[in-house]
């Protein structure tokens, strides 16, 4: 009995702790700052509008808004890094052969009509058949992220991955991704200034964790979550077995889609994507349980259901409300028009401004040329201070892109001087934040 009157407070004090940790992660952790924040993610490039994995399903993929692109390599006879979800070409091409058995030139073409996997029933089809190049991913989309799933345990093929994100000043923005703990471990050892995911087994431990309560005290060194929405495998995906038993997939889903879960990753900077979601339903129920991002094969139906639903606010309200918290700080998210030329962030493609509002191109950042504006939006604003700037003493504030969380610039909230006080209420944005986006020729 005297035992039972230990245990009792200090499993208490226990459960107290992780459940207060959980929810303030930031006391034990400094949260992860990503040079990217991608709400919508095109599975293997959006392949159930185009051919999955060519350059033409990448290029509709970008046309529709998408954040990142989702996909898998492999490595040639001769040593090219190629774009393919399957080492043997069979499915998708018609013919027996393994691409590490073959020279890049040799390679077959796709088939004119290709199955999506995730919707059963469905084809996608297109004018390029072509397996693409790594290296021309890149080439075109220099800043968009890109997500690379590793496969087999080829130390070449890593290197080789490694040193093209090298040699395209990638690292920041291409991450690892692979299913398998000991290729996740190989891909780290090849480069460790890649951002990486959770492998399976990482995703059981971190269940484990939650569960047991001890996540909110262990560091963690992945910078993703990507994870099946288990409600499609019933429907579209796993069509027999054990996974076609719908209480066995509700019991999973009950299990894995954690929103408190989700929500404490989010709080220490680690974005949760979930896949593959090709229904307007299931895109809800990925945000509402709190995904930070959503995967799909079908990139045009996500951009629309986000427009339609006006997405932005509700990750806002569902996702982001604990992510961003700056003193004093105003926040707020907005999808600018896309009939207007816009200006966006660099690092995370989140809309700033409309060309309409830009004021003038001749001011000077702390760190090199800036525009001001006359509005800007998704962007946090911080606590008003006095500063010396060229042009004279001015109270400004300091504003973050509210995605990514990038210092962009500032706004000015008050001029000393007669001549400056047209500057009051504005903002300006360095140049090497943002990046033009839609309707410039």
């Amino acid at each position: 009995m005297s035992l039972l009157y230990v245990l009792l407070p200090v499993l208490g004090g226990y459960t107290f702790t992780s459940l207060y940790l959980l929810k303030n992660p930031h006391i034990l952790h400094k949260k992860k700052r990503s040079a990217f924040y991608c709400t919508h993610i095109s599975h293997r490039g959006g392949c159930g509008e185009r051919i999955e994995s060519t350059m033409e399903a990448f290029e509709n993929a970008v046309t529709q808004g998408t954040e990142m692109l989702e996909m898998d390599c492999h490595l040639t006879r001769d040593e090219y890094v190629v774009v393919s979800h399957d080492e043997n070409l069979l499915r998708q091409t018609g013919q027996d052969v393994n691409i590490s058995s073959l020279d890049f030139q040799d390679l077959p073409l796709y088939k004119e009509r290709m199955k999506v996997l995730f919707y059963e029933g469905r084809y996608s089809s297109g004018t390029d058949r072509k397996i693409a190049l790594l290296e021309d991913v890149f080439r075109k989309f220099p800043e968009l992220p890109v997500s690379i799933e590793i496969k087999e345990n080829n130390k070449r093929l890593m290197q080789k991955v490694s040193d093209l994100v090298k040699s395209y000043d990638r690292e920041g923005t291409t991450v690892w991704a692979s299913e398998d703990n000991t290729i996740m471990k190989e891909c780290r050892r090849t480069n460790a200034s890649m951002p990486y995911s959770f492998s399976m087994l990482r995703g059981v431990l971190l269940l484990l964790l939650f569960y047991t309560g001890l996540l909110p005290f262990v560091p963690l060194g992945e910078s993703l979550l990507q994870f099946y929405l288990p409600r499609i495998m019933n429907r579209r995906y796993f069509p027999g077995g054990i996974l076609a038993n719908g209480l066995v997939v509700s019991l999973l889903e009950k299990v894995t889609m954690r929103r408190s879960l989700f929500k404490h990753l989010a709080a220490r900077g680690i974005q949760v994507h979930l896949f593959v979601c090709n229904e307007e339903e299931d895109i809800k129920a990925a945000i509402e349980v709190g995904a930070t991002g959503v995967m799909t094969d079908y990139p045009t139906l996500l951009t629309t259901y986000f427009c339609r639903n006006n997405c932005w606010l509700r990750y806002l309200e569902l996702v982001l409300s604990d992510m961003v918290k700056l003193t004093k700080a105003k926040t707020f998210q907005a999808y600018l028009d896309s009939c207007h030329r816009r200006y966006s962030c660099v690092h995370c493609r989140a809309h700033l401004a409309n060309h309409d509002d830009l004021i003038s191109k001749s001011f000077q950042g702390s760190q090199g040329r800036a525009y001001l504006f006359n509005s800007v939006v998704n962007v946090g604003c911080g606590p008003a201070e006095e500063r010396l700037l060229l042009t004279g003493l001015h109270a400004v504030a300091d504003i973050y892109c509210e995605n990514c969380h990038t210092t962009l610039g500032w706004k000015y909230e008050q001029a000393f001087e007669l001549s400056q006080k047209y500057k009051e209420g504005k903002y300006i944005i360095e140049l090497s934040h943002m990046i033009k986006d839609n309707g410039w020729d």
